[in-house]
């Protein structure tokens, strides 16, 4: 039996072949009314478009997902989201990680844009927070959008899906607090890191507005790892003047915490609460149980990769409005209330 051809659909539907290519590509500029005509005749005769000639066309309807981030799990929830949106429109994607810190990074995108046929990406951090990086990829007419953390985007040159680690961070130090806690340790400081930052910011603030200062020897430099949490974890139980709570920058860093706490003989949460952050595996592969922050990265990535879809649909970059995340606090196991008398 013959398949039905996209000329089938246009004469049953009444309108011309381009007409139709239009709605099984969801361009803009068609009625409603033509569109339902077009849905239906297409689901009469069993339809399925060619997408595979459709990418082959010089319209690009690929978009790449471009990162340099060593969290795996991080990478994959994002990866899976974008995927799960692209699937629902029919575009195609392109996994790429690279080195942010190549002075060739630019160049190299931009051939990665000419031979795949890509007309939209998806930058993470550090990518997205590199202006100059946007800015050569706008000029290679690519619609960018940028994960960022931030409680607003930074600028206007592209559409930014931002998220407010500084809130995030607030609340899940004001929870510590709000246990009892008033000797708390941060650890996974990292200058270069906006979301860090963000972090930090949070912790500063939630301590101010209780009034309850903070020990800056407290603030533990360190790398988004289960290994730098062990050392971090390592530097703060051998001060003099032990914490009774640590906030780590992510589950990895608190993972690693944990570990070393017991290595210490200390027990989590009893001797010593430790709370996490994006709510990871390591959350829950790690005992007791991560209290951590919610941060929904496969949720964030889909959302990411609506907006890129609809500024190449539309071919305008500004076809979408920027948009923010808030997280929440997940409470486990990991943390409990604290008192001079529970201390002694």
């Amino acid at each position: 039996m013959k398949k039905p051809t996209i000329k089938d659909v246009a004469k049953l539907a009444g309108v011309s072949f381009k007409t139709v290519s239009r709605v099984v590509n969801q361009e803009p500029n068609v009625s409603e009314s033509v569109k339902k005509k077009v849905l239906e005749s297409i689901k009469q005769l069993n339809y399925q478009p060619n997408h595979t000639a459709r990418v082959m066309r010089k319209a690009p309807f690929s978009l790449a997902f471009v990162y340099d981030n060593p969290n795996s799990h991080y990478v994959i929830e994002m990866q899976n989201g974008i995927i799960s949106e692209c699937r629902k429109k029919g575009f195609e994607l392109v996994i790429h990680p690279t080195d942010s810190h190549s002075d060739d990074v630019g160049n190299e995108l931009a051939a990665m844009i000419g031979s795949n046929q890509i007309g939209g990406i998806i930058l993470t951090p550090p990518l997205s927070e590199n202006k100059e990086l946007v800015t050569f990829l706008l000029s290679r007419d690519a619609k960018v959008v940028r994960i960022l953390s931030g409680e607003q985007p930074p600028d206007k040159l592209a559409p930014v899906l931002h998220i407010d680690d500084i809130d995030a961070g607030f609340k899940i130090t004001q929870y510590l607090l709000e246990l009892g806690h008033r000797d708390i340790a941060f650890l996974g400081f990292h200058a270069s890191h906006e979301s860090s930052l963000g972090r930090v910011k949070g912790f500063k603030k939630a301590h101010e507005i209780a009034n309850f200062p903070f020990d800056k020897n407290f603030i533990i430099d360190g790398e988004f790892t289960f290994e730098s949490g062990m050392e971090m974890a390592k530097q703060v139980l051998a001060m003099s003047k032990r914490p009774t709570a640590i906030f780590a920058c992510n589950d990895e860093i608190a993972a690693g915490a944990v570990f070393m706490a017991r290595l210490n003989n200390l027990k989590v949460p009893e001797d010593i609460s430790i709370v996490g952050f994006e709510n990871s595996p390591f959350a829950m592969q790690t005992w007791p149980h991560l209290t951590t922050i919610d941060q929904p990265n496969f949720d964030i990535a889909a959302t990411a990769a609506a907006m890129v879809i609809e500024m190449m649909k539309s071919n305008d970059i500004h076809a979408v409005d920027s948009k923010g995340f808030s997280l929440d606090v997940v409470i486990r196991e990991s943390a409990c209330r604290y008192s001079l008398e529970s201390a002694v």
